[in-house]
């Protein structure tokens, strides 16, 4: 038997594999591999919509919350009058030279625009507003100061940016006194801030949620396949080989699971919109409520595959290597 199996081998032909044959058999097998977790997939229908629905159910509430800090950031940008500085000069000035400060503040790099409310304008709107038309006419002297009223550029809005802005302001020789609602102006940014501290923390733990989920979930799985694989790798089948199939798997989940996300959050964005255009409609704003776009979208599919591929890493490099045939 030695003999012959010698001459078999002395017959035999050396089978080389060009490097472009080998490159695409590669991308073949694993196009194999991910075909067939599909339908490994398909044979259990509801487990895994349940297991994607959870993986995508619970990434719908930080996109939901993500959505909800981008249209506040919006509306505190819409909101130029929460930062207005509002400049009241001093008594005694020339017409040229309340011209010639307002033009120079406009001028500045921190400053997005400027309106003047000279004395004469001021004094026949408080006339209008406030019914004293009468008592206004026995004066003989405007006591009212022209007003300067300063819209911050974008990066001065700030609460820590206005009030150093108002510092300025006050220092010029024009200026009687400055003021700014900082308070509001500093609760608002609390808020805003507190909102999205929230949605962070929120959406690291339920990132973690997923991949725990999607962990124990491809551990059982392999547990299930315990037998099967011991016999893979008896005939030689690599830990590598061996766990493709349940890396695809996760990336189903993720798939699936991240189109779930943005079905469930346009869903929940839809529900609330109304309530939302009802009291803007109270506020006489034309505000409505904006959702994720395409890039956003992305972003949330990137990231349910993400997850659902680092959680059965994880499962697969731990328990896949742990099985050894006897």
């Amino acid at each position: 038997m030695s003999v012959l199996f010698r001459s078999r081998q002395q017959g035999a032909k050396q089978v080389t594999i060009s490097p472009s044959r080998r490159f695409l058999m590669f991308w073949v097998h694993h196009a194999q591999q991910c075909i067939a977790s599909l339908g490994e997939l398909a044979r259990y229908p509801f487990a895994s919509l349940m297991t994607m629905a959870v993986l995508g159910l619970s990434l719908t509430l930080p996109a939901t919350l993500y959505v909800i800090v981008k249209n506040t950031d919006s509306v505190g940008a819409n909101w130029d009058q929460a930062s207005e500085i509002t400049l009241f000069l001093r008594q005694g000035l020339s017409q040229q030279e309340v011209q010639t400060f307002t033009k120079r503040t406009q001028l500045a790099d921190e400053v997005a625009s400027v309106r003047l409310i000279d004395k004469a304008q001021g004094l026949a709107d408080f006339r209008q507003r406030s019914g004293f038309g009468d008592a206004l006419d026995t004066l003989t002297d405007n006591p009212l100061p022209d007003v300067v009223i300063v819209v911050p550029a974008e990066s001065y809005r700030t609460p820590s940016a206005a009030e150093q802005l108002v510092t300025q302001l006050s220092e010029a020789r024009e200026v009687e006194q400055a003021r700014l609602d900082l308070g509001w102006l500093q609760r608002f940014q609390a808020i805003v801030n507190l909102v999205r501290d929230g949605f962070i923390a929120l959406a690291l733990l339920l990132c973690i949620a997923v991949v725990l989920i999607v962990g124990n979930t491809i551990r059982l799985n392999i547990s299930s396949k315990r037998d099967e694989i011991m016999v893979m790798k008896l005939v030689g089948a690599t830990d590598a080989y061996i766990q493709r199939p349940f890396l695809y798997t996760g990336i189903w989940y993720g798939l699936v699971g991240g189109i779930i996300t943005w079905l469930a959050t346009a869903l929940l964005l839809w529900w609330i919109s109304g309530a939302v255009r009802d009291i803007a409609d109270l506020y006489d704003s034309q505000f409505r409520l904006n959702g994720l776009n395409l890039t956003e979208m992305g972003v949330v599919w990137g990231l349910a595959i993400g997850l659902g591929l680092v959680g059965s890493y994880l499962a697969v490099r731990k328990h896949v290597s742990a099985i050894e045939p006897q």
